[in-house]
């Protein structure tokens, strides 16, 4: 049987994807002061249960100030690791290499346009199956869909939280720290 890969998009394939801070800084708030504006339409967003404008609208009626610009897309800005992307082409040899991602639509779009989604056998991005990591669920949904057990699945993410979620349902899951730490852990599996 062949295994299947699961890997992360933004800070893992993709680097320069986090635009939180930018946000933050333009609007001039801390992180926790956006997690409340934000509130319970963050993960509802990141689902795409609701629109952008409609949480940017939410959001400046809590912020107390009216957010004009779609910020998600204004700051972002991402550039492929060349070092993951031959990670990913080598492990396609012998193996199914899928991303799973938490993303919203436009970052979504902008790397189906750009082709960076390419490299993967398929992509199970939160914005459209509508779960997201670390719901337990997330990783079910693409096992199922997949046609494969934990056991054979080795995950591959940036974030702590997301790993022992994986982790918990018997998925082999290992936390990204840079493509040449990857690599000899990789090799080390097989």
């Amino acid at each position: 049987m062949k295994k299947l890969f699961i890997f992360d998009m933004g800070g893992v394939v993709s680097l320069n994807s986090n635009v939180f801070p930018s946000i933050f800084d333009y609007l001039d708030i801390t992180e926790g002061e956006f997690m409340i504006f934000a509130g319970a339409d963050l993960g509802k967003f990141v689902n795409g249960q609701i629109s952008s404008k409609e949480f940017w609208t939410s959001f400046s009626c809590r912020y107390g100030s009216t957010v004009k610009e779609e910020l998600f897309s204004k700051f972002f800005n991402p550039v492929l690791d060349p070092e993951m992307i031959d990670i990913l082409i080598q492990l396609k040899e012998n193996s199914r290499v899928v991303c799973g991602t938490n993303t919203i639509e436009s970052h979504y779009n902008y790397h189906l346009k750009q082709g960076d989604y390419n490299v993967f056998d398929t992509v199970y991005a939160s914005n459209i199956i509508g779960l997201s990591k670390p719901e337990p669920d997330f990783y079910r949904y693409i096992l199922n869909k997949e046609g494969i057990v934990p056991e054979s699945t080795v995950f591959v993410d940036d974030t702590p939280e997301n790993i022992f979620s994986a982790r918990e349902i018997g998925i082999k899951s290992i936390l990204f720290t840079d493509a040449s730490s990857l690599k000899e852990i990789l090799n080390n599996c097989r």
